[in-house]
């Protein structure tokens, strides 16, 4: 075991001329692999690159392990970094466990060959006194060549890094502004996580460089007059007025107040927009989302008019409209558990719907995760004495209460169908389990619920945390994220495609890290 100050890490980018320095990381201690208990492996000198004194070579076959004791003074999130090298055409995927208990899966992704060396982070709660971390093969092809394990302080959200920095340099590395994608609210999603980095941000050039990456993806479809060539036919299409918005916060220019008032318009009255008997709006205009509903579109409407309340103009009538939504939202589609339905039709008519009801028959994830963060951000900005403020805050409790009770007590995620995680194929989803990190942590510190919330918290910073990974090439990886996903049945929803890095959680992510760490 060795201990010193990691060195840190800076990743150089450049926006507008500006290079932006990176998150850095905090002391650490090194357990060396060959130092561990191993079952069924060897401890070989025969490639390049290692330190200490050699690596473990597991067996191939599956349950193969290297454990390791890992001493903590006090009780606290760690980030567990492996060091480990995979020269094979396949991942190498492996199980760790924190005193018997599995905490993470890391894939352990191939490697250029097997004298170069990657990094996995996955984040835990360590226990003051002795801990037991061992990584135990789940293939027959057993476990990559495992150098050592860095445990880090894990202020900053795991292994002492950063998480946001580090996600949306990544983001910047990876895409231009004309790159990243086109007016969809995926990205405009992250791109309002980005901008509460930057809001957060304390250096000058730093918070300079991370708005003008925001600008210049705004700046492609406005044009100098403040039009925006959209038919905004849906909420979905609604949401990157929120990037207009805030725009406008920072430089002040007409261009943008004039494309996010040509959206506000479009929802207000007079604007057209279609709305069921109750006046919820349609989550589109077209004739497969007639008369729908969809727990998604509270948040792609509802703090982009809260928004345009506080910072443009139109208070009283945009927080009219903002509220209304959220309370005839929730009228159709929250449930005596809390939870929300994924949708609603009132005309009972889509394939879907149940024809008594017209409610869709899942809790999908991400859409009762919407809601919450819709339902967090248009409370945050409506007045104190607002005369739904107290009939926002009792549908936010019921739900935190469901978000609580269903939450997978073995990772601190939540389930992609919320109420059904007893069953093997069913799976926890990172973007929704952000979501419902934040949604309850912003709860608490408001007020709204009390603070025996925390422990669900604390659970879901861990769980989510564990997805998320700075590799060798320096850059971050979110795994298993729902792509975009529309109404369906339990096979639909589990059946949905884990992604890597998709914009749906990348955005949400940043939601999460800035109000749990910063």
């Amino acid at each position: 075991m060795r201990t010193y100050l990691a060195a840190a890490l800076v990743v150089a980018l450049t926006v507008g001329g500006t290079a932006v320095a990176g998150p850095a990381s905090a002391a650490s201690t090194v357990y060396e692999a060959e130092q561990a208990t191993v079952l069924h492996g060897t401890v070989d000198a025969d490639h390049t690159g290692y330190t200490g004194t050699g690596f473990v070579n597991s067996t191939n076959e599956t349950g193969a392990y290297v454990e390791f004791a890992v001493h903590a003074t006090a009780a606290g999130s760690a980030g567990l970094t492996f060091r480990y090298a995979n020269g094979t055409t396949a991942d190498r995927p492996g199980a760790v466990s924190l005193n018997g208990v599995v905490a993470a899966t890391p894939q352990f992704t191939r490697t250029a060959n097997w004298d170069t060396w990657a990094a996995t982070t996955v984040t835990v709660m360590l226990t003051a006194g002795t801990n037991l971390v061992r990584v135990t093969s789940t293939t027959a092809g057993g476990l990559p060549n495992l150098d050592s394990l860095t445990v880090s302080d894990g202020t900053t959200g795991g292994g002492g890094t950063d998480w946001s920095d580090a996600l949306v340099d990544s983001t910047m590395r990876r895409f231009t502004p004309s790159s990243v994608g086109g007016w969809s609210y995926p990205v405009a999603l992250y791109m309002m996580g980005q901008y509460q980095v930057a809001l957060r941000t304390t250096d000058p050039a730093r918070r300079a460089a991370l708005i003008a990456y925001i600008r210049a993806w705004a700046d492609r479809f406005v044009d100098s007059s403040g039009h925006i060539s959209n038919g905004f036919t849906s909420l979905d299409s609604m949401m990157p007025g929120q990037v207009m918005i805030a725009m406008y916060r920072e430089t002040g220019l007409a261009k943008y107040r004039l494309a996010a008032k040509q959206i506000h318009d479009r929802l207000a009255p007079g604007g057209g927009y279609p709305t069921t008997n109750d006046g919820g709006f349609w989550h589109a205009t077209s004739s497969s989302r007639a008369h729908q509903l969809w727990a998604d579109g509270t948040f792609m409407a509802d703090p982009f008019m809260a928004q345009y309340g506080h910072y443009v103009g139109d208070s009283t009538q945009s927080y009219d409209i903002a509220t209304n939504q959220l309370v005839v939202y929730a009228s159709h589609l929250q449930q005596p558990n809390g939870l929300l339905k994924h949708a609603y039709d009132e005309s009972a008519t889509a394939s879907w719907a149940d024809p008594s009801t017209g409610l869709a028959p899942e809790y999908w994830c991400r859409a009762v995760g919407w809601f919450g963060v819709a339902a967090v951000q248009v409370l945050d900005l409506i007045p104190p004495d607002h005369p739904r403020r107290a009939r926002l805050i009792s549908i936010l409790q019921n739900l935190v209460r469901g978000m609580a009770t269903y939450q997978d007590p073995a990772s601190g995620r939540w389930f992609q169908v919320v109420d059904k995680g007893s069953r093997g194929d069913n799976w926890t989803e990172t973007s929704c389990s952000a979501m419902y990190t934040y949604t309850v942590d912003a709860a608490i510190k408001r007020g709204y619920v009390p603070a025996s919330y925390q422990s669900t918290v604390d659970a879901g910073r861990t769980g989510e945390v564990n997805r998320i990974s700075l590799h060798s090439d320096g850059l971050t990886y979110l795994t298993t994220i729902s792509i975009g996903t529309n109404v369906g049945d339990y096979a639909y929803y589990v059946g949905r495609t884990q992604a890597t890095n998709d914009f749906h959680g990348l955005g949400a992510f940043l939601f999460f890290a800035e109000e749990s760490f910063h």
